[in-house]
């Protein structure tokens, strides 16, 4: 029987129905992550003893565990996992980001908790950013943080135009059309950055379409190559465009200034993997979303 026929949530109010007590979540998370077979975090081979109804024994290490301290996500957390539960599904449900003082109105948290919360959830986000890629893929860089123009005059940044990154932060993505995104934030966009990202996360002899930045000069040697030429304002040549990956830029700033407004460079990878889950699941429902954060949280790191 498939195990959705058993968890299906159309509200909030269904999926806190749902998980109302914290041993259905222990029941939830064993069910998802173990199957029915305890496995140790000490060590994997290692038999297990049950001791109370959520607690464990490594009979090697003669350690005691339960799930939640089984998965880095919670470990070490004192936070309840019902409540960990409500925001990884508010967080997948909320298309466009979820903001800590949000989540901090909701569970009646400190907002510095909920932006703790958040941030490890977006860590753990990564394993969607990690696909290998295949058929017709765009590359594309991006800047992300404030623009000169919106600041004060003693406040702006000195030759700070195009793809000078003063003041920005540069991001690499690559998206295979009808696929899935892949996105880096990265210290430069030269060409001995960016051309190894590519070899490593592109199928060699595929179709690759770039604008015309330098970086992408020698993508010839290992791919069918088509490049536009953004700088003379041609956008489109027959099959040949950047379309898609522009549009998860468009994304990505759109959620960063609307909802988070300001990223530090530090934290910038995590938000840019929480955009790349959202981009890569949109054909999911609410319920599958979750299963899907939550069945992949050994993967994440």
């Amino acid at each position: 029987m498939n195990i959705f026929d058993d968890f299906k949530f159309d509200s909030l109010i269904e999926f806190i129905d749902t998980f109302n007590t914290e041993q259905k979540c222990i029941d939830f998370l064993e069910l998802i992550l173990w199957n029915g077979n305890p496995i140790s975090p000490y060590d994997k081979t290692a038999k297990v003893y049950k001791f109370t109804n959520s607690r464990y024994k490594c009979a090697k290490t003669k350690k005691y565990f339960t799930i939640k301290n089984s998965i880095n996500l919670f470990r070490n957390s004192n936070i309840k996992l019902r409540k960990w539960f409500v925001a990884i599904w508010l967080y997948v449900t909320n298309k466009g980001g979820l903001a800590s003082t949000y989540l901090q109105r909701e569970l009646k948290l400190t907002q510095k908790t909920t932006w703790n919360m958040l941030r490890k959830i977006r860590e753990f986000s990564g394993f969607e950013n990690k696909h290998f890629l295949s058929g017709e893929v765009e590359v594309d860089e991006t800047y992300v943080d404030g623009k000169n123009k919106n600041r004060h005059a003693d406040k702006k940044v000195k030759h700070s135009q195009g793809r000078s990154h003063k003041d920005k932060v540069p991001v690499f993505g690559m998206i295979s059309r009808g696929g899935k995104v892949v996105a880096r934030v990265v210290d430069s966009v030269k060409r001995d950055e960016l051309e190894p990202i590519i070899l490593r996360t592109v199928e060699l002899g595929d179709v690759i379409f770039s604008d015309e930045w330098f970086a992408y000069d020698e993508l010839y040697k290992y791919y069918e190559h088509y490049r536009i030429n953004h700088g003379s304002r041609h956008y489109v040549d027959g099959n040949a465009h950047t379309n898609n990956i522009e549009n998860f830029w468009s994304q990505l700033k759109r959620g960063i200034i609307g909802v988070y407004r300001v990223v530090s460079k530090k934290y910038l990878q995590s938000y840019v993997n929480e955009f790349v889950l959202r981009r890569n699941t949109m054909n999911m429902d609410k319920t599958q979303l979750f299963f899907h954060l939550i069945s992949n949280l050994n993967n994440a790191n």
